[in-house]
């Protein structure tokens, strides 16, 4: 893991006089483990892990003006110069908009300012501590410093409603420690916090203009071009070198087993057009896009790309295909890496603690078996459905813009492929209500289906879709948790509506679409840190805020039509001079990634029972042990029910096992200070009550 921490105290003798650290609450100094000290006191910052040195840049306008970007940016020196004076006089929103993905910290006297992103995948989390405010990167760290107990109430909300930020506000799972939302900046002035936002939002009261589809997807095309050639211009990173060979493998096998990616650049190559977008992107830049000469497989000048191939669930073939297809290109390495059930989901419960929890625990096995494999610097296409595709409550949005006409594709494709007549009935009476209900009613509605435990979604394709087009609705694990559970949540919603926010500001389509990008971003954050291979970089274009603000101003006209993201990506291509495509690109992917989670599940049913004999969930009265055994029994068995939901659950008690085993703690020169959770699962009592008061906000 690799984080940036410091504070902001009141006042400048609140903190030590060197440059060491801070004084805590005992008057002890403390500075965080592994860092770098990228400036002192008063208002110090740390750069924490491995950073790789082109990766920290600070830049200095005088003794009081200066900024440090951590991170792959594609902004030049001066460009960094002249937005550190912009940033001086109070700009913000220029600091997000270079190419690459990164964190800017910029200090004007005691005043300190911290950009997050707009997707959330580099999140700034605050805490209050020794009379100021405490930021980072990571939460942990924070938790440690505070020594935070466990936030219960935000896990029970990770459960029961993961896709609703008025549940999870800006807690963490640590109490005391909150988190900026994505698009916010965290504006520290002598102790003294403030969130501010840096992006423009869109009024209710008056219509935006009607983008020009061409031109949307034009910027969409330069936006990755650029993020991409951001990538390809940093410097190549050769890893530790190979300490020799072992008899019966060759030098890809050796490092992969090893752990040690290629040297170079790669990327994943799926089949899909996410990934594949991105490899030809890199592959058709001028230059020498990959690997070294002279390095790793003597492929020189041609970009590694890495098709996973799954022995233990078929339904592969057509994706397989197309990746062998694409890979036909003379720019690209193709390699082939294989798993069986070793690499199912749920194959391997141990591995690294992460600084939160998240569902890619349970598949971080596999994704790591690619990763291996793959380059120092390491292309995926994460994020693309959730910044391209529409969510269903959009259409609600073209109802409320009187763009009926729109919805005529996508309901006749869903009702296609539903074969019912009465689909489209359904569908637009659904819109049309979602397109009238205010967004408190929304709240309201979902904590009064928690507090009475009705928690049922209509099953299918049909039923899903229907049961997006509201503001709010429940999770996949919210049938398992306990009355207590529902009704903290249920309580924090209600509280939710007496407070200001960015729901009521939005479109209920582009809210509940932000909010699906900031939990998959949150969850790619997650896999980063459980998948982590020594050496290695993974590079998510489609979640830099360039990216994510040309996506955002394509039309929803143009959003909502079936094959959407597949023809966006393609004229993304042909503007980048590629149009030899196989045939059947950008099909909706069959990929069976629910047959595999089954099938991980019933391989490793036996250890997942015995998590759940006495799990951490049941002590902190998140569930019944009971009830989740019987769950799994039943999934194992076939029985239809959300294999997601249970992802949820077991990925939960994974990261509350890990986080309560850990030993050691982030912080350094404080030998009475334990670290976060120091007393275990200890639940205070009256938990509804006390959340009773989340209504009153803080930070």
């Amino acid at each position: 893991m690799r984080w940036l921490v410091g504070w902001s105290s009141t006042a400048a003798g609140a903190v030590a006089t060197g440059s060491a650290g801070a004084t805590g609450y005992d008057g002890e100094t403390v500075h965080p483990v592994g860092s770098q000290l990228l400036w002192g006191d008063p208002d110090p910052l740390w750069a924490v892990g491995d950073w790789r040195p082109d990766e920290v840049r600070v830049v200095k306008a005088d003794d009081q003006t200066r900024m440090a970007v951590l991170g792959l940016c594609g902004a030049s020196d001066e460009q960094l110069r002249v937005g550190l004076l912009a940033a001086r006089g109070g700009a913000l929103r220029h600091l997000t908009a270079w190419p690459g993905s990164y964190t800017a910290v910029v200090k004007v006297g005691r005043r300190v300012t911290v950009c997050g992103d707009l997707a959330g995948a580099r999140p700034v989390f605050h805490t209050p501590w020794a009379g100021g405010t405490a930021y980072a990167t990571a939460a942990l760290p924070l938790a440690d410093l505070i020594e935070a107990n466990l936030d219960f109430g935000h896990l029970a909300a990770l459960l029961a409603a993961p896709d609703v930020p008025a549940a999870l506000h800006d807690s963490t799972p640590y109490a005391g420690v909150h988190r900026i939302p994505p698009g916010h900046a965290l504006i520290l002035r002598a102790g003294a916090r403030e969130i501010a936002g840096y992006e423009p939002v869109a009024s209710l009261a008056v219509a935006a203009p009607p983008a020009d589809p061409d031109r949307a997807v034009d910027g969409v095309r330069d936006a990755l071009i650029e993020a991409v050639r951001a990538r390809m211009a940093a410097p190549r990173h050769v890893p530790d070198l190979d300490p020799g060979p072992v008899p019966g493998m060759g030098p890809a096998e050796r490092r992969a087993a090893r752990g040690m990616p290629v040297p170079g650049i790669g990327a994943d190559l799926s089949g899909g057009p996410a990934s594949s977008t991105l490899a030809l992107l890199a592959a058709g830049l001028p230059g020498m896009p990959g690997t070294l000469l002279g390095h790793g497989t003597g492929a020189g000048e041609r970009l590694l790309a890495v098709t996973f191939n799954d022995l233990a669930v078929p339904g592969h073939e057509a994706e397989l295909e197309r990746a062998g297809a694409l890979a036909a290109n003379p720019r690209l390495h193709h390699v082939v890496v294989t798993g069986g059930e070793e690499v199912l989901p749920y194959a391997a419960l141990d591995g690294p603690l992460t600084d939160e929890p998240g569902p890619s625990l349970v598949t971080a096995a596999r994704h790591r078996a690619r990763f291996a494999s793959g380059s120092a610097d390491h292309f995926i296409g994460y994020g693309a459905r959730q910044v391209l595709d529409a969510h269903p409550a959009r259409l609600a949005d073209l109802l409320m813009d009187r763009k009926r006409r729109h919805l005529v594709r996508p309901v006749a494709a869903l009702a296609k492929a539903d074969g019912s007549v009465l689909v489209p009935a359904r569908v637009y009476g659904a819109a049309r209500r979602l397109a009238r209900t205010p967004y408190r009613t929304g709240l309201d509605v979902l904590a009064a289906r928690l507090m009475d435990r009705r928690l049922d979604e209509p099953q299918g394709a049909v039923g899903a879709f229907l049961a997006a087009l509201t503001w709010a609705r429940p999770g996949p694990a919210a049938r398992w948790l306990t009355g207590e559970a529902l009704a903290e949540v249920s309580v924090r919603l209600q509280g939710a509506t007496h407070r200001s926010g960015v729901g009521p500001g939005q479109r209920p389509g582009d809210y509940r679409a932000r909010a699906a990008l900031a939990r998959h971003a949150a969850d790619l954050r997650v896999l980063e840190q459980a998948a982590e291979i020594r050496s290695q970089r993974l590079h998510a274009p489609f979640l830099d805020n360039q990216v994510v603000r040309a996506c955002r101003a394509l039309p929803e006209t143009l959003r909502v039509q079936p094959g959407a993201r597949a023809d966006i990506l393609r004229t993304v291509l042909k503007g980048a001079g590629v149009t030899d495509l196989p045939p059947g690109w950008g099909a909706p992917s069959q990929a069976p990634t629910a047959a595999a989670a089954r099938t991980g599940l019933r391989v490793a049913s036996e250890p997942l029972l015995e998590l759940f004999d006495s799990p951490l969930l049941a002590e902190a009265g998140l569930i019944e042990a009971r009830v989740v055994r019987q769950a799994l029994r039943g999934a194992v068995a076939g029985e239809p029910l959300p294999l997601d939901g249970l992802a949820d659950l077991i990925s939960l008690e994974l990261w509350l096992r890990r986080l309560l085993s850990r030993r050691g703690t982030c912080w350094t020169g404080t030998p009475a200070r334990a670290r976060a959770v120091p007393g275990g699962i200890v639940r205070p009592r009256g938990a509804v009550e006390s959340v009773r008061g989340i209504g009153s906000g803080r930070g």
